[in-house]
């Protein structure tokens, strides 16, 4: 074989193999240019995933990634719309809250204004006002509830004595429970302790564990308080009527209200306020269920002994 021949034949060799390359390039090009055009038309709704028509390990490894984030997308599109969902059901049920007090004022006012008997006038007038009060509980409720869960609110967390805050919201509703009957059952192993908390969001937190456990309750609260270690864990535990319509993984929800409870005073809003308040605070909340008996716990940093 002649020289020239063998250059030849190496020559028609290497134009093959770089015939084949540049083949193979150009599919792969043309291929991730179906991959662009299928995700710039790609519905997020849709549950289609990007199949290859040209398989190589790294079109593959591409294709896997594009389809993850797709999934991860379409996760994050239906959680938003059930979100949506979720809040327009609640202004629903919180505009119906609103307007059923203040129908029920405005008619009290008429019949006041209608009759000229004095004591049914004082009445309708009185009932009027306890409509309105009623409003204004679910105006304010709102209106915390906005503070609790601003994006730009920061507590000023400092040691707290916990007994003195638990001591002064106690006397402040000992009213309501002296209207109840009740007597709260009180165990606290250390009088002195401190927590690391913002004062007012502390007495909010407990004032609103308090007026949840008076609303909703049908016995008087044992209030527990116990250290471990560095953190500090307050439950509040009494009797609910109906456990079954308790729902202990939704209680810290916006406006979530037992089906038993929708028709009575509240708006929903006191259990996440207390759960925003105390997560900003560097805690944690939860609840449960032990046959009828509610507890919730909350659990805040111990600071530093106060005595």
């Amino acid at each position: 074989m002649s020289l020239e021949t063998a250059l030849l034949i190496v020559l028609c060799g290497v134009g093959g193999v770089l015939a084949m390359v540049l083949v193979d390039v150009v599919r792969r090009e043309r291929e991730i240019s179906r991959i662009a055009r299928e995700l710039l038309n790609h519905d997020i709704a849709s549950n289609a995933r990007i199949l290859l028509h040209v398989h190589t390990p790294a079109l593959e490894a591409l294709a896997q990634a594009i389809n993850a984030l797709l999934e991860a997308e379409q996760e994050r599109a239906i959680a938003h719309r059930r979100s949506r969902e979720a809040f327009q059901e609640d202004l629903a049920a919180l505009s119906h809250d609103i307007r059923t007090p203040l129908a029920g004022a405005q008619g009290y006012l008429q019949l006041a204004r209608m009759t000229d008997n004095a004591q049914e006038h004082n009445n309708d007038i009185v009932r009027a006002e306890e409509r309105l009060s009623s409003m204004r509980t679910l105006v304010d409720g709102l209106f915390e509830y906005a503070q609790a869960t601003d994006p730009s609110f920061s507590p000023e967390c400092v040691p707290v004595a916990l007994m003195p805050v638990l001591s002064e919201v106690l006397a402040g509703m000992y009213p309501r429970f002296i209207a109840r009957e009740w007597e709260p059952h009180i165990s606290i192993d250390d009088e002195t302790v401190a927590v690391l908390a913002d004062e007012r969001a502390l007495t909010r937190v407990l004032e609103n564990l308090m007026t949840n456990a008076l609303r909703y309750g049908i016995s008087a609260p044992h209030i527990v308080s116990q250290t471990k270690e560095d953190r500090v864990a307050l439950c509040v535990s009494n009797d609910v009527p109906d456990a079954n319509a308790l729902d202990t993984n939704k209680l810290f929800d916006r406006f979530y209200r037992a089906e038993t409870a929708r028709s009575g005073e509240g708006s929903g809003l006191g259990l996440a306020i207390v759960a925003h308040f105390v997560d900003a605070m560097g805690g944690e909340v939860q609840a449960w269920l032990d046959q009828s008996t509610l507890t919730i716990e909350i659990i805040l940093v111990k600071a530093c002994d106060m005595a």
